[in-house]
């Protein structure tokens, strides 16, 4: 058999082996560092035996889905150690997350935080113990059996939901036993440098209906030094959480009586404002027409687009004269309707509507988070109907619009392909033709990309773009979707140069995503210090006593005449208090003022990123300050340059 390996070298051999005795094959050290297997797309375990012609990728830590099978092997490891410990326990999930692993399991008595080190210690025993991890499997009633033996009605539960003809998988190491569809590692000793972060809530099977589990989250990497630096950038983390940030910047709230529904307050607006004044800026410079369709549309609206059977589950509706209604969950189908609104002929288009839409989208009220995961907010969406000719350079020109965004806040990205889910619509042809298309522009742009099999929406694949802040995270949130469904399904149409009609194309794209979200990214991005363009108060003018209020409010009335965002501190405080309270709220420049500057019209410049940077004269001042506000720069600068 001839196995085609990642670099296009090929591998062959005259009977059957595993995954890991080829990569031993290849090298002792790649084995070593071997995690799992992917067989012509496929992640496998490193125990599958290849036994024909295929394409074969050892896959390691530095894998996305290599790191999947070793971290998931340390949630088994973990769930060892809560059995050996508290025996107990009944056990539900375990599986690898974006960064770890989590299981989710029922006590009479929860666990407390006290108890992860506990936990850890006997981990550390099972890794010393190198246990040899061995796959096996059973018909499924047996496997029924045999967790009823053990009394895990959560495992019972989970098989009892396959086809009859399952054969149902397990994995063992030493006395435990999981199950599990894999892939693991061969043994418990390479998981060496873990830790246990947390304790939460889960329902079962995310449903509220379902029993409250504790969910106990951890990560695990192959290098003690990774996980120190890991642990580093979530303490970082931590202080840039921008719930806390958000509540002592004055920028949002979350309240009981609207779970999931932010609340923004005044420097929220101002900041918030500012980010959608820059984007109706570059959207206007770059041809888009800005538009706003009913949050509330008839059901059959949403039957037409496919969005009641894809997604009615996350949508919130209600009944008018009668009649069945949703509130938005997307924007789209409102843009199709204004693009009907009128005939279109091929000189229309491309025809660019953008539109700042409030979606509302249904979300379980264990995955809400602060500005990251709500259930309504604003969508900086445009629908681009075009011709099959222009595909190719609109999709260039939205990807040159999402990277000049993302240059601006000092985000570096990478871009994944996400192509036909399971749960779709359309001809292969389409979506071919569609996928292609993106492949082909992402080409000519040189921008790297990976494949993201099956990932893409119901009705097109899409390009994804994936931003890095700057401690290190990753968030989606620009993407670029073309869609041949709609425009067929709503039967939209332009006159073509030819005087026949024909059916336009669509790009769905957004930049931003949603505002909320992209807010929120940059509270933890800058850690609250914005640059002073995006600032909600950009300058606080400090008078050193009462006697200097009255230049205070002087210097304040010309600053705001200028069109810069500024406070005075009139308290009657001393000025290193007030300079101290002004840090705290992060504020870009601080003008002390004083007899000295009242007398020679001149203002003591405080800045945040280097302090004391003495006198200037107020309105030289004012035109460096309003320079670097349209600038847009996001590095701190000093105000004596």
């Amino acid at each position: 058999m001839k196995i085609t390996l990642k670099d296009g070298s090929s591998k062959e051999y005259a009977e059957s082996k595993s995954v890991i005795e080829i990569a031993e094959d290849i090298s002792e050290g790649l084995a070593r560092m071997a995690t799992a297997g992917e067989i012509n797309g496929e992640v496998v375990d490193l125990r599958t035996v290849v036994d024909k012609d295929c394409n074969l990728n050892i896959l390691t830590f530095q894998d996305e889905k290599g790191k999947g099978a070793f971290r998931h092997t340390a949630s088994h490891i973990m769930a060892q150690a809560i059995k050996r410990l508290y025996p107990d326990t009944k056990l539900a999930i375990g599986p690898s997350v974006a960064d770890g692993f989590y299981y989710d399991i029922d006590r009479d008595e929860p666990l407390a935080a006290d108890d992860l080190e506990k936990i850890e210690a006997e981990m550390k025993k099972i890794v010393k113990e190198a246990l040899p991890i061995q796959q096996f499997t059973k018909p499924r009633e047996e496997a029924i059996e045999y967790f009823k033996e053990k009394d895990e009605p959560y495992k019972v539960e989970l098989i009892e939901d396959l086809p009859r003809d399952s054969v149902i998988s397990f994995y063992s190491q030493g006395e435990f036993t999981d199950l599990c569809a894999g892939p693991h590692l061969m043994s418990t000793k390479p998981i060496k440098a873990f830790k246990l972060t947390s304790l939460a809530g889960a329902y079962w099977r995310g449903s509220e209906k379902n029993k409250m589990l504790q969910r106990i989250y951890g990560t695990a990497f192959p290098k003690k030094a990774e996980l120190d630096e890991y642990l580093t950038m979530m303490e970082e983390a931590k202080k840039r959480d921008h719930r806390k940030l958000g509540k002592e910047l004055g920028l949002f709230m979350m309240r009981d009586e609207g779970p999931g529904f932010p609340f923004f307050l005044p420097n929220g607006m101002i900041l918030k404002n500012t980010l959608l004044d820059y984007w109706r800026q570059i959207h206007n410079k770059n041809g888009y027409q800005e538009i706003n369709t009913p949050i509330m549309l008839s059901r059959h609206l949403w039957e037409t687009s496919g969005h009641w059977d894809h997604y009615k589950d996350n949508m919130y509706t209600t009944v008018i004269d009668d009649e069945d209604f949703a509130i938005k969950p997307m924007n789209c189908p409102g843009s199709i309707l204004v693009y009907q609104s009128e005939p279109r002929s091929y000189r229309d288009l491309p025809l660019r509507l953008a539109e700042l839409g409030l979606v509302h989208r249904h979300e379980k009220s264990g995955q809400l988070h602060g500005l990251m995961r709500v259930r309504c907010f604003t969508q900086d969406d445009a629908h681009i109907f075009l011709t099959p000719e222009q595909i190719r350079d609109e999709i260039k020109r939205v990807a040159k619009l999402i990277d000049e965004v993302y240059a601006l806040f000092g985000f570096k990205y990478h871009v994944e392909l996400s192509t036909r889910p399971e749960d779709s619509m359309g001809s292969d042809e389409d979506w071919n033709m569609a996928t292609n298309a993106l492949q082909d522009a992402l080409e000519e742009l040189s921008l790297p990309y990976v494949v993201n099999e099956g990932d893409g929406a119901f009705y097109g694949p899409k390009i994804d773009f994936h931003l890095e802040d700057s401690i290190g995270r990753t968030w989606q949130c620009g993407t670029i979707q073309l869609d041949f469904q709609l425009p067929l399904r709503f039967e939209m149409e332009y006159t073509g140069a030819d005087g026949e009609k024909h059916r336009p194309i669509m790009i769905h794209r957004v930049a931003f995503g949603s505002v909320e979200r992209f807010i929120g990214i940059l509270i933890e991005h800058f850690a609250g210090a914005f640059p002073t363009w995006l600032a909600p108060v950009q300058v606080n003018i400090l008078p050193i006593s009462d006697k200097h209020k009255e230049y205070g409010e002087k210097v304040l009335g010309k600053l705001q005449d200028a069109g810069i965002r500024a406070e005075v501190d009139t308290r009657a405080e001393k000025i290193g208090y007030k300079i101290r309270e002004a840090q705290m709220k992060k504020i870009p420049y601080m003008l002390v003022v004083g007899a000295k500057e009242e007398e020679e019209g001149l203002v003591s410049v405080r800045s945040r990123g280097a302090g004391d940077e003495g006198q200037m004269n107020l309105d030289e001042f004012i035109i460096f300050l309003k320079k670097e506000i349209e600038e847009k720069s996001v590095h701190e600068k000093k105000g004596t340059e």
